[in-house]
């Protein structure tokens, strides 16, 4: 209990180590993680608290919590990211060490979440994918198809080398947190703290972890909570979710004018015959769509972030409103060009398949307003940013 006590009056950073453990209704293993906690930091030979932050319990964690040594905090907020975040914000210590008080995490295997940070890491994260998996701790379908498929989208989203994004128990340097700006409430906290990390250039390690039969009822719901996970991480990927579909749109766009507009009876695959009149007109006006919205979704992430992308740096040093307008205009013009040449061969009563040519027409003039007020969108984002960094440069 000396840690405890000595951790009452201790001024931010002051501690070595800051456990942070949310809590609802955990009265079972609440003072048993406490005191693993407690024993954990001993063991390093650092200084440390334990922080429990209660999430609206409604029997004992918080009073058995309390006698077990650790220091309790209430948060109003419900949700397994606003306790971590009242918690963190709470702590005392140089290392921030995350983990739930349901029984699964051993607390008193402190050591390798401390090591690294002692060593250059910034962050470590648990792996509980590993032999030390108890039988029954972790659902079938947790650990075969919902952990490991938002771990590799985690990967391919930010490049981040970690098999278990999900696991709960972590450590990270409180002045990596203090750079991270988290503010997910819910179970997406795990998420985004690992993408916001990569995008911050904060070191990352994994160590394997024992992961035991959690103690009373599980809080997780399978669907909604992976649900969130990929909602954050398809809300916060916008090269992904935009900018790569966008180009192939456009791409199947133009192939399937060139098909209909430079041979005379379509292509011939095998026996078949693909002459895709209409196809070249949608795929293109859905990916020039797509890509503004990216744009759009880009240049706010930006303003929020502070921070821009090779895509916005791009767009704002060789694009911007003026440019954009122009070849807006340009497509408009095209459009109206060739609809007069499909008029003139009309009244003329031409022999001539004059439908794709009508079609890229079409094609054009919505392009160009799509992407004329696709780009009035874009500018009024930018003013909106330049806007604010005026007012709070002035």
């Amino acid at each position: 209990m000396q840690v405890a006590r000595d951790a009452q009056n201790a001024a931010p950073d002051s501690l070595d180590i800051s456990i942070v453990m949310p809590c609802l209704n955990e009265e079972t293993s609440v003072a048993g993680c406490v005191q693993a906690g407690l024993e954990g930091i001993r063991s390093t030979g650092l200084t440390g608290e334990v922080v429990v932050v209660d999430n609206g319990s409604t029997d004992r964690s918080a009073e058995l919590a309390a006698a077990a040594g650790a220091r309790v905090v209430s948060e109003a907020r419900p949700g397994y990211g606003s306790a971590l975040l009242r918690g963190f914000n709470e702590a005392r210590g140089k290392y921030l060490v995350m983990g739930d008080c349901d029984g699964t995490y051993d607390f008193r295997a402190l050591k390798p979440f401390i090591d690294p940070l002692e060593n250059g890491s910034e962050m470590v994260i648990g792996n509980r994918l590993t032999d030390m998996l108890a039988p029954g701790a972790m659902p079938w379908a947790h650990r075969f198809l919902g952990t490991p498929l938002i771990s590799r989208v985690l990967r391919i989203f930010t490049g981040a080398k970690v098999r278990d994004s999900q696991c709960g128990y972590r450590s990270i340097r409180a002045d990596a947190y203090r750079r991270l700006g988290l503010k997910s409430p819910g179970m997406e906290f795990a998420s985004e703290m690992i993408l916001k990390a990569m995008r911050k250039g904060i070191s990352i390690s994994e160590v394997p972890i024992s992961y035991d039969v959690r103690s009373g009822e599980s809080k997780l719901s399978t669907i909604r909570d992976g649900w969130r996970h990929l909602r954050f991480l398809l809300m916060s990927s916008p090269s992904y979710v935009f900018i790569g579909p966008s180009f192939l749109f456009i791409a199947l766009g133009l192939l399937s004018h060139a098909v209909t507009l430079f041979t005379a009876n379509g292509l011939e695959i095998g026996s078949a015959t693909w002459e895709p009149v209409f196809a070249g007109g949608i795929f293109l006006v859905v990916g020039v769509n797509i890509l503004m919205l990216g744009l759009i979704s880009k240049l706010f992430a930006a303003r929020e972030a502070d921070q821009e992308d090779a895509i916005v740096s791009f767009y704002r040093r060789r694009l911007g409103l003026e440019r954009l307008l122009f070849i807006a205009s340009i497509l408009v013009v095209a459009g109206v060009g060739i609809d007069a040449y499909v008029f003139i061969e009309w009244v003329g009563d031409s022999a001539r398949d004059l439908l794709p040519w009508a079609t890229l027409a079409q094609t054009l003039l919505l392009i160009g307003a799509n992407l004329g007020f696709g780009a009035i969108a874009a500018g009024m984002i930018e003013a909106e940013q330049d806007n604010f960094t005026g007012t709070a440069a002035g």
